[in-house]
């Protein structure tokens, strides 16, 4: 892959990559390769040999496990410039699909081990990455266990609009923002634990207030966004 590339990459600023020297860049860019994912395809199963890990560079892709019963959870989501797959392990712990067109940079997992085995600088970056993200999904699950149906359902719009809110559109430069949610109501209420009636009462109840619009199936209009901050704060 040419560095060139990596410097036109659209999240090396907020990926890895961004805070590696010129060296430790090159020794990435000769295992890595870019690849586009349809929506709906899945790049990792849970429990299958775990043989390449990425970074997203683009497109919002879904975490999930199976139950003891046969089915699917969702247990968390990855956004562009979030590190895929799983490191120092055989086997991968989830499966990754993508809830929408994605790209990926990807690198054969055990070539990239053997990356960091020689750069120990970029598996510290790399490790305290991986703490952050670790304290911040249980930051997550500590609020959501606290929030009334009507905080969790304020508090993931606005986490929406701030992760794959730039890839929307305004009227004006300073009018409401519209997106396309990534994920169907249905997966909403599995990733929130409410059901799908609650989360389409809530939506419902929040467009009446004039806190959103809904102009389609899963197009959302952020109209008053200290509204619907003030309905998620009240657990936070």
């Amino acid at each position: 892959m040419s560095p060139r590339v990596c410097t036109e990459c659209a999240v090396r600023d907020r990926a890895l990559c961004g805070a590696l020297s010129d060296d430790e860049l090159v020794a990435l860019n000769s295992i890595g390769q870019r690849r586009k994912v349809a929506r709906g395809e899945t790049v990792i199963w849970s429990g299958d040999e775990s043989v390449i890990c990425a970074n997203l560079l683009d497109g919002v892709m879904k975490l999930s496990a199976s139950t003891s019963d046969g089915r699917e959870q969702t247990v968390g989501l990855l956004y562009p410039a979030d590190f895929v797959g799983r490191l120092f392990g055989d086997q991968a712990g989830f499966t990754v699909t993508a809830l929408t067109d994605a790209e990926l940079c990807v690198f054969p997992r055990g070539q990239f081990e053997t990356v960091l085995h020689d750069h120990v600088r970029m598996e510290r970056l790399l490790l305290q990455r991986t703490f952050s993200a670790l304290e911040d999904a249980r930051g997550r699950m500590l609020t959501l266990a606290r929030r009334t149906a009507e905080e969790r359902v304020a508090g993931f719009l606005l986490d929406m609009a701030d992760r794959v809110g730039s890839a929307g559109c305004r009227a004006t430069d300073d009018g409401p923002v519209t997106f396309d949610l990534p994920l169907t109501r249905g997966q909403i209420a599995e990733l929130l634990g409410l059901t799908i009636e609650t989360v389409s009462r809530q939506l419902t109840r929040m467009k009446a207030a004039g806190l959103i619009a809904l102009p389609g199936l899963r197009a959302i209009t952020i109209r008053d966004r200290p509204a619907l901050e003030a309905r998620a704060e009240a657990a936070a």
